[in-house]
């Protein structure tokens, strides 16, 4: 039998926004053990025009679009305003569901304690982790089978099946803490977990919740923010190196979606009927040059998923903060607010996550997340971006960082297209930034070896209109 229509729509408001779509338990479904799929560079162009893709997508954006601030008419005739930080009653007071995600989340973190770092010498990774991970994978059932519902876990009419939901979710949820094989975390891992909680949804565990935004808010304040604590307790443990990352040239050496659902929370403030906003911040909202002021950062780290993923580059990295994060620093500089930063995030991601194939490798394919084609994706089309991936058959180059330009029905299929950089190198801001904000170290030249190579990633969106170009 067919899965249900592959998304559905928001109900509040006068404009719809795609919404990932729930199962119902009522339809036969078949579930597919998840497997490796992207085994080559050119697989990449496949998986840009999948089910999975399209569904994250969506899912990516549905949780975006409810971390925006909302505004609405208040007794008085005035706006009211609300916001959604971290450690809100979002975090603190969450719905069952999410609450015994927390309870699991903090299992997971417990086995710590069993599994001490070792303190011999060494140079990578710390030889325990694989000690941890094998807690977990031990437990991974277990653990699902304490704290989510028989409902989710034997989802579908009451028939003896190969394969459950179980073991899709289960693929899922060790995907998202790491690799105890390379010792090593990163975005593929956090896409990962993203998926996990997307599977969830699917099978309808978050139902408890108030559809429109509030549960979103629910999941991503509740489960994702505690989730990225566990991860950052894990790299402090042990010393775990980043998967898939472009290292100083990276926009964050382990995460990248606290950046895109931070900056939602200081975009400008919507009503439950408009779209994302572009451009523009939340009123009083930090600009966002003060991500460079340590001290700044260690405060609103305490309510911003954005400023907390800064934190916490500060608290494994030393030095000036335009040496070790260009990136970071290239888009502190942006001044139409928040709004474009998010906006820029999102076609980031698109770009330096799932368009990479160091990053997506990894990532399994059942039915909750399916590599079939997206019957609404156009065919993608074969760039240099697309020419230059690793096949297995020939050493790993170093991964390119152009986007490729491909058909797909995920929300952000019309901004998915980075422009190709113009050469080496950062183009850092050179208007100027106020007093105190450092100067940034002028790009490396150009060698003969990177003229051969593609060219190293920039934040195009990162110019806004009243910074110069050249």
């Amino acid at each position: 039998m067919e899965a249900p229509p592959p998304s559905e729509r928001s109900p509040r408001g006068s404009e719809s926004f795609p919404v990932l779509e729930t199962w119902d338990p009522s339809t036969q479904h078949e579930f597919i053990k998840p497997v490796k799929q992207i085994n080559d560079g050119p697989d990449v162009a496949k998986f840009l025009s999948s089910k999975a893709y399209r569904d994250i997508g969506i899912f990516v954006m549905q949780l975006n679009r409810a971390m925006c601030p909302r505004k609405s008419v208040g007794d008085d005739g005035k706006d009211k305003i609300q916001t959604f930080q971290i450690g809100s009653e979002y975090e603190t007071q969450p719905v069952q569901s999410v609450r015994r995600l927390q309870e699991m989340l903090a299992k997971i973190e417990s086995y710590i304690d069993e599994a001490p770092p070792d303190q011999g010498p060494r140079r990578f990774g710390n030889i325990s982790f694989r000690k941890w991970y094998q807690l977990l994978e031990q437990r991974a059932k277990g653990l699902l089978e304490e704290f989510l519902p028989d409902s989710v876990l034997n989802f579908g009419p009451g028939v003896e099946r190969d394969v459950t939901a179980m073991d899709e979710l289960t693929a899922y949820l060790l995907g998202g803490f790491g690799s105890a094989q390379r010792l090593d975390y990163g975005t593929g891992h956090e896409l990962s977990f993203l998926a996990f909680l997307g599977g969830l949804w699917k099978l309808g565990a978050f139902k408890d919740g108030t559809p429109g935004g509030d549960i979103e808010r629910n999941i991503v304040l509740g489960v994702f923010e505690p989730y990225l604590r566990v991860v950052r307790r894990l790299i402090l443990t042990y010393t775990l190196e980043p998967a898939g990352s472009h290292g100083v040239w990276g926009l964050d050496d382990h995460s990248f979606q606290p950046y895109i659902y931070g900056s939602a929370q200081l975009s400008r403030a919507i009503t439950d009927s408009e779209p994302m906003p572009t451009e523009g911040s939340l009123f009083r909202a930090p600009k966002p040059a003060q991500v460079v002021k340590a001290e700044f950062v260690e405060q609103e780290r305490k309510r911003n998923m954005y400023f907390s993923a800064i934190g916490f580059i500060n608290d494994v990295k030393k030095g000036p903060f335009w040496e070790h994060s260009p990136i970071l620093f290239d888009i502190s500089g942006i001044k139409d607010g928040w709004g474009k930063i998010n906006k820029g995030m999102i076609k980031m991601y698109n770009a330096e996550v799932l368009s990479k194939f160091p990053v997506v490798q990894h990532f399994p394919f059942g039915s909750l997340f399916s590599w079939e084609q997206d019957p609404d994706a156009m065919t993608a089309q074969t760039t240099v971006h697309m020419a230059s991936q690793p096949n297995t058959t020939t050493s790993m180059p170093p991964p390119s960082f152009a986007a490729p330009r491909s058909g797909t029905a995920a929300p952000w299929s019309q901004a998915t297209s980075m422009s190709h950089p113009s050469g080496p190198g950062i183009p850092y801001s050179r208007a100027s930034l106020g007093p105190g904000h450092p100067v940034p170290r002028p790009p490396q030249p150009r060698t003969n070896a990177a003229d051969t190579q593609s060219p190293v990633t920039q934040a195009p969106w990162a110019r806004s209109s009243d910074r110069p170009s050249g």
